[in-house]
C-alpha cells in the first residue's frame, strides 16, 4: 500500500513540475519579447481571457500569435516579475508586477500588479490563461504624466 501513496505522490509531483515549467517558459517568452516562443508555449485551441475592461480575449494560438507583436510592440519593455507561483495539478497561479512603457501614450511608464490563472495541458503548454490586472490604475498613472 506504501508504494501506491509513494507512486501517486510522484505522478502528482511530476504533473507539478510540468505545470510549473510550462507556466515560467511562457512568463520568460514574454520577458524576452519573443512573440514565436510566447505561441509556442500555448495550445492550438488556447483560450486567452482578460477581466480589464481594456483587455481583449482571444482563442486560438494562430490567432493569440497574430496580436502579440502589436501588444509586444505598444508595451514595449514588457517585463514580468513574480510575486508568487502557486501550483496544483494542471493549474497554476501567478501573482505578478508588470511594467513597461507604453508606445501608444508616448512611451509612458506603467507599473502594475495583477494575477494570472493558467490551466496546462498534458503535453505542458497553456491551454487556458486569464488576466486580472486594473486597467484603472494604468490609467491613473497615464493621467498623471
Amino acid at each position: 500500500m506504501g508504494g501506491r501513496i509513494l507512486s501517486t505522490d510522484v505522478a502528482v509531483t511530476r504533473v507539478e513540475e510540468r505545470t510549473r515549467a510550462a507556466v515560467l517558459r511562457y512568463l520568460a517568452a514574454l520577458n524576452r519579447h519573443d512573440a514565436d516562443a510566447v505561441a509556442a508555449c500555448v495550445t492550438d485551441d488556447f483560450v486567452s481571457e482578460h477581466v480589464s475592461s481594456t483587455g481583449q480575449g482571444v482563442i486560438g494560438r494562430a490567432a493569440y500569435r497574430e496580436r502579440l507583436d502589436g501588444f509586444l510592440a505598444d508595451f514595449t519593455g514588457l517585463k514580468y516579475e513574480v510575486e508568487d507561483l502557486v501550483v496544483r495539478d494542471v493549474r497554476a497561479v501567478l501573482a505578478y508586477w508588470m511594467s513597461f512603457r507604453l508606445a501608444s501614450a508616448g512611451h509612458a511608464p506603467v507599473r502594475v500588479r495583477g494575477v494570472f490563472r493558467f490551466r496546462v495541458s498534458a503535453d505542458g503548454l497553456i491551454a487556458h490563461r486569464v488576466d486580472y490586472w486594473d486597467s484603472g490604475e494604468v490609467n491613473r498613472q497615464l493621467d498623471t504624466l
